[in-house]
């Protein structure tokens, strides 16, 4: 259980630290690190600003063949359509090469509206991040704290995200796909919550379920079995449902009431 020693992801100054290195990829998912290093320099050349890794695996948390690859490529310019679809031919071909991972995300950002949303993007590059090539943007970002303020402009959007879920399912989108999205999303947003209060940071969607646990109990159970699902998600419309008909509506109605909503973008 975490308790009031536990590691709450600050740097002694109390602003939180980058979360992920390099050095934590675990050995087996060096080879798709490397081939996405390789192949990301190769697609976009002098266009690249710069390119990260998120998610578990610059954490060294993440499970050969349960774990996704999530990749953030910055350019110096924002992206073309065709630029775009030549990310998701390589998502497609880094998933295919690489059976280590489950699924391989890549975002197409460009550096100017990265600098010009610090309390979003520049969160998310600056602490979230690990750099992978080229330059890092977090040399030019701020120190963060666990504020309402960084809650409210992270995760106070999630009132506007289960009838776009309830809506990709009746388009027929692949259920295990969509469990997965908003059930990390909604434990991601159930724990921007309560960071203020607990005074720290965490991307560990176990962790921050327990910590949400104990500020609302009620919806201790539910929050467990929903980080279960963004880890190992199953193709289970029950749990769908719960997400986004009960559990992500609390959520959200109550972060309006403690933090508000997202400004507009």
């Amino acid at each position: 259980m975490d308790g009031d020693g536990a590691d709450r992801g600050l740097n002694p100054d109390g602003t939180i630290a980058r979360e992920g290195s390099l050095h934590r990829v675990d050995p087996v998912f060096a080879p798709v690190v490397a081939a996405a290093r390789e192949r990301v320099s190769a697609l976009f050349g002098d266009a690249l600003h710069g390119a990260y890794l998120y998610g578990s695996v610059p954490r060294g948390a993440a499970r050969p063949g349960r774990s996704d690859l999530d990749l953030m490529v910055v350019l110096r310019e924002p992206a073309t359509d065709a630029g775009r679809e030549a990310v998701r031919r390589l998502e497609t071909a880094l998933d295919g090469a690489f059976g280590q991972v489950d699924g391989v995300g890549v975002l197409v950002e460009d550096a100017a509206a990265i600098l010009a949303d610090p309390h979003d993007g520049g969160f998310f590059t600056a602490c979230l991040c690990t750099p992978l090539l080229g330059s890092d943007l977090a040399d030019r970002l701020p120190a963060y704290r666990p504020t309402s303020l960084l809650a409210r402009e992270t995760n106070g959007d999630l009132y506007l995200f289960p009838e776009r879920w309830r809506a990709a399912a009746d388009r027929g989108e692949e259920v295990r796909a969509l469990v997965r999205r908003a059930a990390r999303k909604t434990v991601r947003s159930a724990f921007t919550l309560v960071m203020p209060a607990w005074g720290g940071w965490t991307s560990d969607l176990e962790r921050s379920a327990r910590i949400v646990g104990r500020y609302h109990p009620e919806w201790a159970d539910d929050l467990r079995r929903t980080a279960a699902a963004a880890l190992d998600p199953v193709p289970d419309p029950g749990l769908l449902r719960m997400v986004t008909d009960g559990l992500a509506p609390r959520v959200a109605a109550q972060y309006r009431r403690v933090h508000g909503v997202k400004a507009p973008r």
